[in-house]
């Protein structure tokens, strides 16, 4: 954000930017920051579609876009940023094109990379303020230890089913006084699983454009330094009955980074400090499994296969495949329902949950006839019928 004060415009973008010029506290100078600012954004989901969209509408000069995912039909209802059209393109791609169809007087950095321990220093350091937008907690903290050693501010948002969680981290006040950062407020990451992801657990279609709107306007407020960014808090809002509140977030002595003893100097493995299997190990199941091409050669065979569906009732009213119906909470209190005595197949969306299930079984049960069905519904709908929806 330096070398403001020489910003020019051209009489196109005074027309585009009419509105903030016309705000006494805003106006020119205000104007000029912000085209003289570089903003990261990690993630073109929920909240990086509507965070972006006001980011290059404001007139941000720069922004970054870091996404290694391609469009899916199920991001449509909250992720405004794309169409229907658009979906198996690589979504920084469409974002790009989208941004600079609003403002082309503004430039695109996209990043088709997933961020990584050996990508996120070199990313982030040549912008002036990160966004994140992800939505797993090892990107979460590798976002925040990234800001931290470059000290960068971190304009965090969180969302789950009608909640949504916003704060800085990491801001620098006039006096030079660093705020607190992520692990400050969350030392540790939450043991896996239990947790769900808004593919598992659902979110409101409007809940992100809320949060992602209001991250947008935190770093409008760190850029052009009008109004106090929320930093040192962490702002709650429940669409349900439309409530809202702020805690205050304070230093923990203990914070690895920024603390009396600090002990991480540079990045970590963040899959491994989550208790997340690495990509290698996930490849090698340590459950039985099945593919759904060999399950329907079993059920055309008329083998005797029990199978069990271990995902939430309302998803079987998206997308079933029969089955009998143990939520994965509950798989524990109703095993006497699980046949010992054929093959039995368990299942969810993806393959996930039911490796859960087949080890909680195992563990306490000692069961040695459970398969998981590779891949869930999804790979069903991909190789079997297509007219499985996929959600």
């Amino acid at each position: 954000m330096n070398n403001w004060e020489n910003i020019e415009f051209s009489s196109n973008e005074l027309g585009h930017y009419s509105r903030h010029l016309s705000i006494p506290e805003f106006g020119m100078e205000g104007q000029k920051k912000l085209k003289a600012s570089k903003v990261l954004a990690v993630g073109t989901g929920g909240l990086g579609a509507p965070m972006l969209q006001y980011l290059a509408a404001a007139g941000v000069g720069t922004i970054g876009i870091v996404d290694f995912d391609t469009v899916e039909a199920s991001n449509l209802h909250r992720q405004v940023l794309f169409g229907a059209s658009d979906v198996g393109r690589p979504k920084v791609e469409v974002a790009k094109e989208r941004l600079l169809a609003n403002n082309p007087h503004i430039d695109i950095q996209i990043h088709n990379v997933r961020l990584t321990s050996d990508n996120a220093l070199d990313i982030i350091k040549g912008y002036d303020v990160v966004a994140d937008g992800t939505d797993n907690f090892p990107t979460r903290y590798l976002i925040n230890d990234a800001c931290v050693m470059l000290d960068k501010p971190n304009v965090h948002g969180s969302i789950f089913q009608f909640e949504g969680q916003l704060s800085v981290f990491n801001y620098e006040d006039e006096e030079g006084v660093r705020g607190p950062n992520y692990r400050d407020l969350f030392p540790e990451p939450p043991p896996p699983g239990m947790v769900p992801s808004c593919t598992e657990a659902g979110v409101l279609g409007v809940l992100p454009g809320i949060i992602g709107s209001l991250q947008a306007s935190e770093i409008i407020k760190i850029i052009t330094g009008i109004g106090d960014p929320l930093s040192g808090q962490l702002f709650l809002f429940d669409a349900q009955d439309f409530s809202t509140r702020k805690v205050n977030v304070t230093k923990n002595e203990d914070n690895p980074l920024r603390g009396e003893n600090p002990e991480i100097t540079e990045l970590i493995d963040y899959q491994a400090f989550c208790g997340i299997p690495s990509e290698d190990k996930e490849e090698e199941s340590d459950v039985p499994e099945v593919s759904v091409q060999k399950y329907k050669s079993w059920l055309d065979n008329d083998e005797e296969v029990q199978l069990v569906d271990v995902r939430e009732p309302h998803e079987v009213e998206i997308a079933e495949i029969g089955g009998d119906l143990i939520p994965l909470d509950q798989i524990l209190d109703h095993a006497d329902k699980i046949s010992r005595d054929k093959k039995v197949v368990v299942h969810c969306r993806s393959g996930k949950r039911s490796s859960d299930a087949i080890k909680k079984l195992q563990e306490k049960y000692g069961f040695d006839n459970l398969y998981n069905l590779k891949g869930g519904i999804l790979a069903w709908s991909e190789e079997i019928d297509a007219n499985i929806p996929q959600y």
